[in-house]
């Protein structure tokens, strides 16, 4: 293939996706791939042979919806801090962010023990691994993740020209590594590891990673997305970051959307060697996607450690809730160190989705090896009693 996507390719790939977005307007572009997908007969979301997502047909309009589950949003933020940094600076929504975004990259790298040269920012973490899926694929090759997994980064590849290497995660959840290892060959450009993993909230053990990401980045890339990291108690001790200044060649994803709760301000960035970096800017930059606000917004976001405090224990309280009473109900989980969780549900999704929509919850389902699950994102605690007593009339 040659070094530039073939227009029309592309062109055709642009419009799919319109497509796509059209016929599934609930779902934000952080939650699913800006690619073409591959739909079955009733128009669900085939991601591999033994990964399906069921898509609402019609989707409940927002306002009738009472709990929105769905999204995997933090339901507490923005933070106050971060509310009235927005509030300051709107009125300069009509200037272009440069000296300001800077400050804001010098910040991250020093809360990440690296230089701003490691620090490329972007519109959301999706939007810098879509970015990096187009940029690594552009004379094809291969790229290796788990399955499931967050699919983002492996559809925008497959739609520049790579092929995928979908290794089956562990009967614990966990990534194989030693499978993931052992897919790798001379046409493989990029390791994808979502950690913790979306969608089944699992974590792989940090030593094990370490162990993989230290020796498999002397061959290929890794990209380790932390998205949820931060739901964790020890999250700095659990990033994979550390082996940046080792020189390793890995790309860490971070963002505001989660924790810090700016989903919809649109904020994010990876950590990764500039050499690496330089390949993804040569075609595309990641910055000029954030809005002037939104970059001093993240900042004081940072700053308010009282609030993230606040956003993890209370999502570890709803987690717990939802454990509890489902327990009670008979049904397992999948431990989750996220602020989701994936347990399986005796019911087809696509008629679980409608007679929870009738319910006025929005939750995700989908066909995992064969079987049906749910996956529901924490709300509040009142929006969580909301989907057990929903869950409970819908199942019982």
């Amino acid at each position: 293939m040659n070094n530039t996507i073939n227009r029309r390719n592309w062109l055709k790939a642009g419009l799919m996706t319109v497509g796509g977005i059209t016929v599934a307007p609930h779902m934000s572009l952080g939650e699913m791939a800006r690619a073409p997908l591959k739909r079955d007969a009733e128009g669900n979301f085939l991601y591999s042979p033994f990964f399906k997502e069921y898509i609402h047909n019609p989707f409940p309009e927002p306002k009738k919806i009472l709990a929105r589950l769905n999204a995997n949003e933090n339901p507490y933020g923005p933070s106050p801090k971060a509310l009235t940094a927005l509030k300051d600076v709107a009125h300069k929504g009509n200037r272009y962010a440069w000296r300001e975004l800077f400050d804001l990259m010098e910040k991250i790298a020093t809360k990440e023990g690296v230089s701003a040269e490691n620090i490329m920012m972007g519109p959301g973490s999706s939007d810098l691994l879509e970015k990096t899926g187009m940029v690594l694929f552009l004379e094809g090759g291969n790229v290796v993740s788990a399955d499931p997994s967050y699919m983002s980064l492996v559809r925008v590849a497959e739609a520049t020209g790579a092929s995928w290497k979908g290794v089956p995660l562990k009967s614990d959840w966990s990534h194989d590594l030693n499978a993931m290892e052992k897919a790798i060959d001379s046409d493989t450009k990029l390791v994808y590891i979502c950690n913790p993993n979306n969608p089944t909230g699992s974590m792989t053990a940090h030593s094990e990673l370490v162990d993989f990401c230290s020796r498999v980045a002397d061959k290929v890339p890794v990209f380790v997305d932390e998205a949820y990291l931060d739901f964790l108690e020890d999250a700095d001790k659990k990033s994979m970051v550390s082996l940046i200044n080792k020189g390793k060649d890995v790309i860490i994803a971070r963002t505001f959307s989660k924790i810090y709760g700016m989903a919809g301000l649109r904020v994010g960035y990876v950590v990764a060697q500039p050499e690496t970096l330089k390949k993804i800017q040569k075609i595309t930059r990641g910055g000029m996607g954030i809005a002037y606000p939104s970059i001093f917004a993240a900042s004081a976001s940072m700053d308010d450690a009282e609030f993230q405090v606040k956003s993890r224990k209370l999502n570890a309280e709803c987690r717990e809730y939802v454990y509890e009473n489902l327990e009670k109900m008979g049904y397992e989980y999948v431990p989750s160190s996220t602020s989701f969780i994936i347990f399986p549900i005796e019911m087809e999704g696509k008629a679980f989705l409608e007679k929870m929509q009738a319910q006025q919850v929005g939750v995700r389902a989908f066909e995992i090896n064969g079987g049906d699950w749910c996956r529901v994102s924490m709300g509040t605690m009142d929006e969580m009693k909301l989907f057990i007593k929903a869950f409970d009339k819908v199942v019982g």
